[in-house]
């Protein structure tokens, strides 16, 4: 088998096992997701326990919760016997993850954790496991076979625990109300801090790089106002500065395409009305979202009075990086 044909079959063989413990998702679950926001509602966090390829998983599952609002650490399971079970409050929810259910060092720890007034969440593959037993509420993640040949090595069940993890951490997110607003403050930098963070005001092209014109100006003279100010696009307003229409490079080529005395023309005769456009106050990523859904290339800015102020051209969106 070629190295490309194994890929495909391993994407085939894990896919398989997302729909299956797809299908195994009950009640238990929306139980799970009542206990996480149940003990954060009351200040309590997630503290999720796993051990090998399971603690790699749930490292990131940890990092998902807490980057959408929800407090959650990780607790190594040898460092739990010597101290580290601190961490571990009343009020908690535990999640527990091991596919077989039977893990040594996760079950030594068990009477511990039950010393705590805790809710324990587990993942695990075996639904009449040790873990499952002890579990407030057991969630499958049983798979028909990993994608190793010899169906050993954890590959499809981590990949089950890992999109088991996101389910539960967005229908936590979901139940909680959590919104972009709330997401852009735990995320102040990289792309994703630069796209909620940053208002269209900071990032709009504005002064002398915002070419604005009267409806009644003539076609020849918007073009020289454009191109003072290297723009593709010229806001039009209205005797009272209000925005009424917007003209561009694409309306000039479609309208010479039809001959006559174009140049002369006011505006108002040429432009395209009742433009798409956006409040300076709006996040940058509302930006993002217009150009994604209108396919266009300019957004023009308004104030609160429906004055142009300024333009975002998408193709400053890559050196502005929140794109």
């Amino acid at each position: 088998m070629s190295p490309l044909a194994k890929a495909r079959e391993v994407f085939d063989i894990e896919l398989t096992a997302l729909k299956a413990v797809r299908a195994q998702l009950d009640s238990s679950f929306s139980a799970a997701v009542a206990l996480v926001v149940a003990a954060l509602k009351q200040r309590g966090k997630i503290v999720i326990l796993g051990i090998g390829k399971s603690g790699n998983v749930g490292a990131k599952i940890a990092a998902t919760l807490t980057s959408t609002g929800s407090t959650a650490v990780v607790l190594n399971s040898v460092d739990a016997l010597h101290g580290d079970l601190g961490i571990l409050n009343d009020g908690d929810v535990l999640l527990a993850l091991s596919y077989s259910g039977e893990t040594e060092e996760l079950l030594n720890l068990l009477p511990a954790i039950k010393r705590f007034s805790v809710k324990i969440i587990s993942f695990t593959g075996n639904s009449k496991s040790s873990l499952a037993r002890h579990s407030d509420v057991a969630l499958s993640v049983r798979v028909p076979k990993e994608a190793c040949p010899f169906n050993l090595a954890p590959t499809s069940s981590t990949t089950a625990m890992l999109v088991l993890g996101d389910a539960l951490a967005m229908a936590v997110l979901a139940a909680r109300g959590f919104t972009q607003k709330d997401f852009a403050k735990y995320h102040p930098s990289g792309a994703i801090g630069r796209a909620l963070l940053l208002r269209v005001g900071d990032i709009m092209r504005a002064g002398n790089r915002n070419a604005v014109a009267a409806e009644t100006l003539s076609v020849q003279e918007a073009l020289l106002v454009m191109t003072q100010a290297r723009s593709g696009s010229l806001a039009v307003v209205s005797a009272r500065g209000k925005l009424v229409g917007v003209f561009t490079d694409g309306d000039f080529r479609r309208h010479m395409a039809g001959g006559g005395s174009l140049l002369a023309l006011p505006l108002k005769k040429v432009m395209t009305p009742k433009p798409v456009c956006i409040s300076e106050n709006a996040l940058a990523v509302e930006a993002l979202r217009i150009f994604n859904e209108r396919n266009i290339d300019d957004l023009i800015v308004v104030n609160a009075r429906n004055e142009p102020v300024g333009l975002v051209d998408s193709q400053d969106l890559p050196k502005l990086k929140i794109v």
